[in-house]
């Protein structure tokens, strides 16, 4: 395919998405199964150029003076992909599979590119009914911050250091260019070019065996800063997929008890392949089971709950960037609820001087020092932990300055610590 018809593609694709209201991977896998012609690098290419749009949706919209799929291409081409108008009339031909010809008035709105007048949710490209939540959130950094969760994101991975060192780690994957994370000790990031195509991490023998994980460095710092030791009796209540699990499994050098557990028992089942690749000795998968309580030994006896709560994921723009379109104002109220679920029910088992450690990748105040500040009040046997003293107490000293305004907790993002969008906070059981 030329890279025209593969702009051509994207914009069909786009249709389909806003027509039938359907998320962006459903319709890229059924225009790869409508046109088997298309290679690997054709199909690549053409979800590029459509997550490009999602990332900057609202103000790609703008410049063009609509919000057509067509519109949102053109000035996605222009926002995200650094195009000038000869280069973008070089593909819109309306040749051949090209698409039509640009119109004079789109010419004008490309060579002006003009942002100006326009209102933060479109500077920051996040949906306008969540602008007063993540203004309440970062004041006026609102549209910076949603700029940067608007970029691409790069690959983390973590290293697992119950098998290897992170220099070792750099050698054995080395032809894919990878540099250690700014400010985990575990981790290596490695960029995406333009191209969209990340790495075949499938195929690399040190991600098989186990050496190294998919983890964002926000995900990896959120780990360090519980303070887990060795010998510790840990429960985690949320852990779907086992990735803090395997990460704690690491930092507690295969000592102590990790408990993972999950409301919907299908989320644990990769973690069982995962652990045994890991070489993780101290997990116990704990899947439900009916109405039985599969926790009840664990009642007052833990060091640490750690509660990576269900959340709207606000965190993860860049790597989802349809699902900030998808969100709608009722799944906030659910999440919030489900935190606070989850809140209550970590209480249960935390012993006398241990923790709970509450994570999400929101950046919603409302789901994370709005929750935390609840739980205290209804729990009044708990105390907010300092986060600037763990995170020294962590030997991540540079996130003391990121300790959270708004009420208990530490918060990270793509625009101040380039990571994923996270919230910490810890609190103590007296």
């Amino acid at each position: 395919m030329t890279p025209a018809a593969r702009v051509a593609a994207a914009i069909e694709v786009l249709s389909d998405v806003e027509t039938r209201r359907r998320p962006v991977t459903e319709s890229l896998k059924d225009w790869g199964l409508g046109h088997r012609f298309a290679g690997s690098k054709d199909r690549a290419a053409i979800a590029a150029i459509v997550w490009d749009t999602m990332r900057v949706r609202a103000s790609a919209g703008w410049i063009m003076g609509a919000q057509t799929p067509r519109a949102q291409v053109l000035g996605a081409h222009v926002r995200a992909r650094g195009l000038d108008v000869d280069a973008i009339s070089a593909l819109f031909t309306g040749e051949k599979h090209a698409p039509e010809p640009l119109t004079d008035e789109e010419r004008a709105r490309i060579v002006a590119a003009d942002l100006s007048g326009a209102p933060a949710h479109v500077l920051g490209d996040y949906p306008e009914w969540l602008a007063p939540q993540l203004e309440e959130a970062w004041g006026e950094r609102a549209a910076q911050e949603g700029r940067a969760l608007a970029a691409r994101a790069p690959i983390d991975l973590r290293v697992n250091l119950l098998e290897i060192t992170r220099e070792k780690a750099l050698e054995d994957l080395a032809h894919l260019n990878p540099r250690p994370t700014r400010l985990s000790p575990w981790g290596l990031r490695i960029d995406v070019g333009m191209d969209g195509r990340a790495p075949a991490l499938s195929a690399e023998p040190a991600y098989v065996r186990g050496f190294v994980e998919v983890q964002d460095e926000g995900s990896q710092l959120a780990t360090l800063l519980t303070g887990a030791e060795p010998g510790w009796q840990v429960l985690d209540l949320c852990a779907g997929g086992g990735g803090k699990s395997l990460a704690l499994a690491a930092m507690m050098d295969n000592r102590g008890q990790i408990y993972a557990t999950d409301n919907d028992g299908r989320r644990l089942m990769p973690m069982f392949d995962r652990v045994t690749r890991a070489s993780a000795r101290n997990i116990q998968i704990r899947a439900p089971r009916g109405k039985a309580d599969v926790l009840s030994d664990l009642e007052g006896r833990c060091d640490l709950v750690l509660v990576d709560a269900p959340c709207t994921g606000a965190g993860t723009w860049r790597r989802n960037p349809d699902a900030k379109w998808r969100v709608r104002p009722g799944a906030v109220q659910q999440r919030v609820q489900e935190q606070d679920a989850a809140l209550a029910q970590a209480a249960r088992f935390v012993k006398p001087g241990g923790r709970i450690a509450y994570v999400t990748c929101s950046v919603l105040k409302v789901e994370n020092e709005d929750r935390v500040t609840a739980f205290l009040s209804a729990h009044p046997g708990f105390l907010p932990l300092d986060m600037g003293h763990a995170a020294k107490m962590a030997g991540l000293p540079e996130l003391a300055e990121h300790v959270s305004k708004l009420g208990p907790g530490l918060r990270l993002s793509p625009a101040t610590t380039d990571t994923d969008g996270f919230y910490v906070a810890m609190m103590l059981r007296g």
